[in-house]
């Protein structure tokens, strides 16, 4: 028997019948389609069974569920399939509960994921979701970077250079830790990143051409340096006319501890001192503003300050 004649053959039972067109629309699962036609799972499995041996039907396993859809591998074409399917159910009353029931089914689908996030409304982002990290979010976010020249001033081993790099033209990674500098020159030889270069230099007077950048970033990096104004200045310096700064920073705070701990000169900036900088160095379009904050001791601020060279 030819395979359209028997798709034919397994199509003329009413249960397959209306399983096709129960599925047609949108994919279900096993459960799904139970609760729907009112019958066993094994029943259903076995006609199922069928289908999919036919090439009438697909499935995928996602956890413990099994979701059936169309096939793609059958032997009649869609467009002529729909039109058998429909022919088919024609006279079978149950078709019509079928779609009514079956449209119940999914909106209550559609009600478990809305009230699972309306339950996270106003907390979403100070609770686990899986798969959802700033990591992950900053590949998202990277592949808006343009293929600039890009300085990153204060790099240390250079994991922010090394996620620039795969999109940028070219990064420069400049750190005052022979160490850092290496260990980052390793890794981007390694990952064979050719577009980025690491050079021991200090943030202050950073080994790099005047002009010869569209970017300088400097995150969580001036708060180490003795002058942090001279920084900036140096970054409008390095810059292309239009180029910009992007600062990223802690805010002022007194927790004495740092200086010894992570080795801070300066213990944060204040949103006015970061503007003051910006405006000295002669940078244009300005912005500050504080972007995060932590829940815990000692509850450290993020500041966020940007500059254009004019």
């Amino acid at each position: 028997m030819s395979s359209t004649l028997n798709s034919l053959k397994v199509l003329s039972d009413p249960v397959r019948a209306r399983l096709l067109h129960l599925i047609e629309p949108d994919e279900m699962s096993v459960a799904e389609i139970q609760e729907v036609l009112g019958m066993g799972q094994s029943r259903i499995s076995t006609h199922l069974a069928q289908l999919k041996r036919a090439g009438l039907v697909q499935d995928r396993r996602v956890g413990k569920n099994i979701y059936y859809a169309w096939g793609s591998n059958g032997s009649i074409p869609v467009d002529d399939l729909k039109r058998l399917v429909s022919l088919a159910i024609k006279d079978l009353p149950e078709a019509q509960a079928d779609e009514r029931t079956r449209a119940h089914v999914l909106a209550r689908r559609h009600d478990r994921s809305r009230e699972y996030f309306n339950r996270l409304a106003g907390k979403f982002g100070r609770s686990y979701c899986p798969g959802r990290s700033w990591q992950a979010l900053s590949h998202l976010l990277l592949t808006l970077i343009p293929e600039v020249e890009i300085a990153d001033l204060g790099a240390g081993e250079g994991t922010l250079a090394q996620l620039l790099a795969r999109r940028a033209k070219r990064v420069i990674a400049v750190d005052l830790s022979e160490k850092m500098v290496e260990f980052g020159s390793q890794l981007a030889e390694e990952h064979g990143l050719e577009n980025l270069e690491f050079r021991l230099g200090d943030i202050q007077s950073p080994p790099i051409d005047p002009g010869s950048v569209d970017l300088v970033i400097l995150s969580q990096a001036l708060h180490h340096a003795i002058d942090p104004l001279r920084a900036v200045q140096a970054a409008h310096r390095i810059l292309r006319k239009s180029g910009r700064i992007l600062i990223l920073d802690l805010l002022a705070h007194g927790f004495e501890q740092a200086r010894d701990l992570y080795a801070d000169v300066w213990l944060g900036f204040s949103e006015v001192e970061l503007l003051r900088f910006l405006k000295e160095a002669k940078f244009v379009e300005t912005d500050v503003r504080i972007v995060s904050r932590e829940t815990e001791s000692p509850y450290f601020q993020t500041v966020f300050a940007t500059g254009v060279k004019g």
